[in-house]
């Protein structure tokens, strides 16, 4: 009988929809997080507009209404004496948006654009994460969220209280107390490694080693005896019996990272330790019994790669004992704040000037200036956590010994090659279109317009969105909705490396014959070395 095809239902690079962005069945609601504040201790405070969903206004101002830290049951106000007192106003709007109603003489601002009257923001737009600044001081990012999680909640070293962050927590409590093997499948740089340290440190085996192995950095030669060992005399070199990584973490947890990466050998290997629970080193004809648990992550289509024949099916259904899917950082925008004033913490603490982040004179300038809180919150990071934690630590390392954080050209350049300003276009022109009554509603747009601007754009989104006249966030919305397009993300290594061999290089030409965002498509050819 021929098996049905197979079907990658956690791959790294899909989205989940918003019923599966429920993790109690609960419905998401509009909310408020702080992402910069003159008080850095307030940044990662949170509001749940539950008034909005029952059909009601929300006032925002210095006085209301109270921020929550995260686990916590007591709130307070933004406080800025900086901020008006009179307020913004947020109701409902049609189709599942909101309304803007900001006060006369109060500082509000969409991103970099000053909001000089009433504005709408559609449902796609609030999904996507909308930075507001407040007295050019108090970045906030209005966006969607879950109930807040139970006060006293394990955070399992894990920062954040987005809903894909909850939900990794909740699927590791369920998971870490078993025996079976946990597949952890997301992007590179998502936090894959840190998941699997919260599950051994959470199971039974907590107190015995916890090893870890990235299998794209060992040789492929080398891989089978690493992993499981060899007798002596079994290859050149191999002068004495060695013991592989299955028995240096023997009665604790094996964490196999980029286990895409393992040659076809090693993958029969591998799947008779899962079967058997033992192994043969390289030389040997006897087994040895081993007692580990294995969790295995990759940031590749595993599934792909089974129709490709280069990766065995039962092999997957074996790591696959139990899948968790991490969210990349762009899918948790209000998360950006908090992860950045916690690498940036860390930064501080081994130079002597953690003493920044502590609470102070409340007239005091914020120490992450609004415009880089806003420059933060709106980028794709394609690293993900580790390219966010390299950028904090370049930050705070160019801004040593000064009162706020600096980011001058070179720097910018460097941290955000991606959203340099393009050919022509003035320096200070702003990121977005200025809020006006010539906007336009991103479902208004239809599948072939939106193809159009894309195209005549050069695959430039932020050329598109000005096409538009929309927001360049609801372009990567509209881009998930249309049935024939993709990110650059959503490429394979495989892919990416034939169509640069195709097209020598040019990027211009990859580019129109992927049909993807120039700029994301320059990111990722770097992060491969081909750029």
């Amino acid at each position: 009988m021929r098996e049905p095809p197979l079907e990658d239902f956690s791959t790294a690079n899909v989205p989940e929809s918003g019923e599966e962005r429920h993790l109690h069945g609960a419905p998401l609601l509009t909310a408020l997080t702080v992402v910069s504040h003159p008080q850095p201790h307030r940044v990662g405070d949170r509001v749940l507009l539950q008034a909005l969903a029952a059909g009601r206004e929300v006032e925002l101002s210095r006085n209301a209404p109270a921020f929550i830290p995260p686990g916590s049951a007591l709130g307070s106000h933004l406080a800025d004496p900086f901020i008006s007192r009179k307020p913004l106003v947020l109701s409902p709007g049609p189709h599942g948006g909101l309304r803007l109603s900001p006060a006369e003489g109060a500082k509000v601002s969409l991103g970099d654009e000053p909001l000089q009257g009433p504005w709408e923001l559609s449902s796609e737009e609030v999904a996507a994460g909308v930075p507001l600044v407040l007295a050019g001081r108090v970045v906030l990012l209005l966006h969607l969220a879950e109930p807040s999680p139970p006060r006293g909640q394990d955070m399992l070293g894990m920062v954040g209280a987005s809903a894909g962050i909850q939900r990794v927590r909740h699927h590791v409590e369920q998971v870490a107390d078993l025996g079976v093997s946990v597949l952890i499948r997301g992007e590179t740089g998502s936090g894959k490694e840190l998941i699997a340290r919260a599950i051994h440190q959470r199971s039974p085996r907590r107190l015995r080693p916890f090893v870890s192995i990235n299998l794209g950095a060992i040789p492929r030669e080398l891989a089978a005896s690493e992993l499981f060992g060899a007798r002596k005399g079994s290859f050149t070199g191999a002068v004495k019996d060695q013991d592989g990584f299955f028995q240096a973490a023997q009665g604790g947890t094996l964490f196999l990272d980029e286990v895409g990466e393992a040659p076809p050998e090693v993958q029969v290997m591998l799947l008779r330790v899962l079967e058997t629970g033992e192994l043969y080193p390289v030389g040997s004809r006897t087994p040895i019994a081993v007692d580990v648990r294995l969790v295995a992550a990759t940031d590749a289509h595993l599934e792909e790669q089974i129709r490709d024949g280069r990766f065995k099916a039962p092999l997957l259904h074996r790591l696959a004992g139990y899948s968790i899917r991490v969210p990349p950082l762009r899918e948790r925008p209000e998360d950006v704040g908090p992860l950045f004033h916690h690498f940036a913490r860390e930064e501080l603490e081994a130079l002597g000037e953690a003493h920044r982040l502590s609470p102070g004179d409340p007239f005091r300038e914020p120490w992450l200036p609004a415009p880089l809180a806003v420059r933060l919150v709106r980028h794709g990071w394609p690293g993900n956590l580790r390219q966010l934690r390299n950028v904090a630590r370049q930050l705070v390392i160019g801004s040593r010994g000064q009162s706020r954080l600096r980011l001058d050209a070179r720097l910018e350049e460097e941290l955000f090659p991606a959203e340099a300003p393009r050919a022509g276009r003035p320096t200070s022109a702003p990121s977005t279109p200025a809020p006006s009554a010539s906007r336009r509603k991103p479902a208004d747009i239809s599948s072939e317009e939106l193809l159009t601007a894309l195209r005549e754009g050069g695959w430039d989104f932020q050329a598109a969105a000005d096409r538009l006249g929309i927001h360049r966030t609801s372009i990567y919305d509209l881009i998930e909705r249309h049935p024939d397009l993709r990110t650059a993300g959503d490429l394979s290594v495989e892919e990416l490396t034939r169509c640069f061999h195709a097209c020598k290089g040019n990027l211009d030409a990859m580019v129109r014959q992927l049909e993807v965002s120039r700029r994301a498509l320059g990111r990722r050819l770097k992060e491969l070395g081909l750029g």
